[in-house]
């Protein structure tokens, strides 16, 4: 259709998990269009990937090299590429992306140190081109009432924030088995510095972000792994200060035997407290001071806007992750048809993850493993050795 956003992948071919999830998300809503890809840096392979997802073979390139070169020359080229590699090539890629006039969605963490995603940061702003970064969870439409809740001061004011994200995929060495995903999330030249509390960690803490509106200023973190001869973090605590007084403590792990994919979050105030499982997403779980607990469910005509709009079945027919995820790319959607009209206005079109969130995310990374090598101190997050 003539509206609909045309868009190239980098990497998710044939096997891999995330690329695939990319792809229904983007076209539930039907404002997407896959057309190219580099699927793989083998050409063969790439060619494979994308018949089998009906992309024409002449799109499906060998790098994301040519596949920039030859969309360029095409009256229908792309308008957008979605990153979906290893950690060590999201800067790569993105950058080339933005210097070819192209907006960008690419999966977390932006890269592979802070230092990288800063530069990618500058050429970003130059650029002028949006840029989204998939942190999935705050698509849910609870979440995205809880974030309402806050602002409209349903809890007060913000005292506690507890958040953990509990795998245990990670829990035997897997990397040494043949598996791809166990081999390069635990390679420090494919994944970077962190491990689980990049992997994971950073999808908590933009949660507890997003969902608070604060960001901490103060943090104390241990990192360990847990499985012997693991070169990366697998279990990660972390304590966290707030501007307003607030605490906070998250906790991610990845050899939690018991815990698929446990993403929790609960916020506490002075006149009530909220909590909401990614395991159990149509729930949202509502205190207030001195009142029995109430469970407020997905799809309920009372909800806030921000949530209905985020909602696409009456209550009671289950949406989850994939919908989750749809709803980020509709944002983006928003924002990419805002920009066709007025590039300066485009970005406040809608609440997609920014780039600015991808790097927070990185400074969360960065001085959480910092302070894990100094033995669990307490640093700052805007300090300059940290930024």
């Amino acid at each position: 259709m003539k509206d609909e956003i045309r868009i190239g992948m980098v990497g998710g071919g044939e096997g891999a998990f995330i690329g695939a999830v990319h792809r229904m998300a983007a076209r539930l809503d039907g404002r997407y269009r896959l057309v190219a890809g580099a699927f793989s840096s083998d050409a063969a392979r790439s060619r494979a990937s994308g018949e089998a997802i009906g992309v024409d073979a002449s799109r499906a390139y060998a790098s994301w090299q040519a596949m920039l070169s030859a969309e360029r020359e095409r009256e229908d080229g792309i308008e957008a590429v979605v990153i979906v590699t290893p950690n060590h090539l999201h800067a790569r890629v993105a950058r080339d992306c933005l210097a070819a006039g192209l907006h960008v969605v690419c999966d977390k963490p932006l890269a592979t140190t802070l230092a990288e995603a800063r530069a990618l940061a500058d050429v970003a702003r130059i650029s002028g081109r949006l840029f989204g970064v998939t942190y999935t969870y705050s698509g849910y439409p609870l979440v995205r009432h809880a974030r309402e809740m806050v602002k409209a001061g349903a809890l007060g004011e913000i005292r506690s924030v507890q958040v953990r994200y509990a795998q245990d995929w990670l829990s035997e060495a897997l990397e040494t088995t043949g598996n791809k995903q166990a081999a390069w999330r635990s390679d420090p030249a494919l994944a970077g510095e962190g491990g689980c509390i990049a992997d994971i960690g950073t999808h908590a803490y933009h949660l507890a972000r997003f969902v608070t509106g604060l960001t901490p200023h103060l943090l104390l973190a241990d990192l360990t792994s847990a499985v012997p001869g693991r070169r990366l973090d697998d279990n990660a605590q972390v304590m966290l200060r707030f501007t307003n007084g607030a605490r906070g403590l998250l906790w991610a792990s990845q050899t939690a035997p018991g815990n698929a994919n446990n993403l929790e979050l609960a916020v506490y105030g002075s006149r009530g407290g909220l909590s909401w499982r990614q395991e159990a997403p149509d729930e949202l779980r509502f205190a207030p001071l001195n009142e029995s607990p109430r469970t407020i469910r997905r799809g309920d005509a009372s909800l806030s806007a921000a949530a209905m709009a985020a909602t696409r079945v009456p209550m009671g027919h289950p949406e989850g992750y994939l919908e989750a995820f749809a709803n980020l790319y509709g944002d983006f959607a928003d924002a990419v048809r805002a920009h066709r009209d007025d590039p300066q206005r485009a970005a406040q079109a809608s609440a997609f993850p920014t780039l600015d969130d991808g790097l927070e995310g990185m400074r969360f990374v960065h001085a959480a493993l910092a302070s894990s090598r100094e033995g669990g101190i307490w640093l700052p997050l805007r300090d300059p050795a940290i930024n």
